[in-house]
């Protein structure tokens, strides 16, 4: 089953709860899927799906820090439920022991020391870590202190 069809499950479950916030994020969410899929030449494809996801997440922790800076307390806990019902919709995140072995054996597959040979390895963990969510900084960080 596709995401959005999944989304319009789940659209008319909170319907008939009468959930009108998570509703609203739901809707959102499918709107923005929606809107993808009619910009892209491309059918969308799972990868596409969670790059959307992760937009998203990224646009309502923004948003929150946002609100919370201006004093707006109930509208940042608005933001920060619809993130999480957003990455409920993710893959479960790379735990640091998954991110440190990932980097361990990119490193070795590569043979990269420097810090030149970053890019190398950071493609090489990533693609050890398909089908999991990577905070890409968090990597980056990772993989600079290693190298250097």
């Amino acid at each position: 089953m596709s995401l959005i069809d999944k989304l319009q499950q789940d659209m008319t479950a909170a319907m008939k709860s009468r959930s009108e916030a998570r509703l609203s994020a739901l809707r959102m969410m499918k709107a923005a899927l929606m809107k993808q899929k009619v910009d892209s030449p491309k059918p969308l494809d799972e990868a596409a799906e969670m790059q959307v996801l992760k937009m998203l997440v990224k646009q309502r922790t923004e948003a929150a820090e946002a609100f919370r800076k201006a004093g707006r307390v109930e509208q940042a806990e608005k933001e920060e439920a619809e993130r999480t019902l957003i990455e409920s919709y993710m893959p479960a995140a790379a735990a640091d022991a998954d991110m440190d072995s990932a980097i361990a054996e990119a490193m070795a597959e590569t043979g990269a020391v420097a810090a030149k040979q970053m890019g190398v390895v950071m493609k090489a963990a990533q693609a050890k870590l398909s089908g999991k969510t990577v905070d890409g900084k968090a990597l980056s960080d990772k993989v600079r202190a290693k190298l250097s």
